[in-house]
């Protein structure tokens, strides 16, 4: 087995490059049918999944589990609006990686405060402020990746030629899981404390805990 190291990396670079969000002017204005929200969840993410020529991105049966699971606000005479559509992007988004009670303690208190425009803040505000931080996390990540890459062609060194790449490689994909593995473990705890310091918001004032 002969690996292109070069071509490797920067086959992995260069698809981060191409990781981009949906642009909050970009979501219609006006209320989708179902099929008009697959439709249009599938055409913008398309490009993020594993497999472009037959991955779901939605699917009908999804999104009505999202609203089982208090995820998702039911639609509106079978139409969903533009704040479903961004609940939809960050649950997209979670899903891989927390469970659904998780992104549930995440999303109900964005859900009660700013699905319905009027205060000061909408849930557009938010996704926007949020996914302003994607160009300069996707440089990061991408200076990091470099550094773990050479560090994995550094192991290995007393193996045999023929097992060497394959073993370099593994170390590569060990490093990276192990990087995923402990930031899901801080984002589980901070979510612990999400959860805490949403429930203190909603107790009133003088009120007893339950």
């Amino acid at each position: 087995m002969t690996i292109d190291r070069e071509n490797l990396l920067k086959s992995i670079l260069n698809s981060l490059d191409r990781i981009d969000h949906i642009e909050l002017a970009d979501i219609p204005n006006i209320d989708l049918y179902m099929d008009q929200v697959t439709t249009f969840m599938d055409t913008r993410l398309r490009s993020t999944t594993r497999n472009p020529g037959g991955d779901k991105i939605l699917t009908k049966t999804m999104i009505n589990n999202y609203a089982k699971n208090d995820l998702l606000p039911p639609p509106v005479r079978k139409k969903y609006c533009k704040e479903h559509i961004l609940l939809l992007i960050f649950i997209y988004y979670y899903k891989g990686i927390l469970s659904i009670s998780d992104i549930q303690t995440l999303l109900k208190p964005l859900t009660e405060k700013y699905f319905h425009p009027g205060g000061s803040l909408t849930l557009g505000d938010v996704y926007e402020e949020v996914f302003s931080l994607e160009k300069d996390e996707i440089a990061d990540l991408q200076e990091n990746i470099v550094k773990k890459f050479t560090l994995s062609q550094e192991t290995f060194q007393d193996a045999p030629e023929d097992e060497k790449e394959i073993l370099q490689l593994f170390s590569f994909i060990s490093m990276l899981s192990y990087d995923v593995y402990v930031k899901k473990l801080l984002i589980e705890k901070m979510i612990d404390s999400f959860k805490t310091a949403t429930q203190k918001e909603e107790r009133p004032k003088g009120g007893k805990e339950k």
